[in-house]
């Protein structure tokens, strides 16, 4: 898993594309039948640039396959993520 991320989070792009990038890349490497990612980040340009949020985190989230189709499992997913 660190290996995938550590693959897509080198190149510049938005977080957005990187956590579907991610999520694709897992479904493709496991054949899981389903695959969630939930992505937290902080972002210079929010903390150094412009609006200087010191604080500020983005958070993403991509679900594939049973993650998406059946709401009990995205919702157990999620419940289990919080914790």
């Amino acid at each position: 898993m660190a290996r995938i991320v550590d693959m897509y989070a080198r190149r510049l792009q938005i977080q957005e594309n990187l956590t579907q990038q991610i999520a694709e890349a897992i479904m493709a490497v496991t054949d899981a039948k389903g695959v969630g990612v939930v992505m937290s980040a902080s972002h210079l340009c929010m903390r150094m640039r412009g609006v200087e949020k010191q604080n500020s985190e983005m958070k993403t989230s991509c679900m594939l396959g049973s993650f998406l189709k059946c709401k009990d499992t995205r919702a157990e997913f999620l419940q289990l993520i919080r914790n």
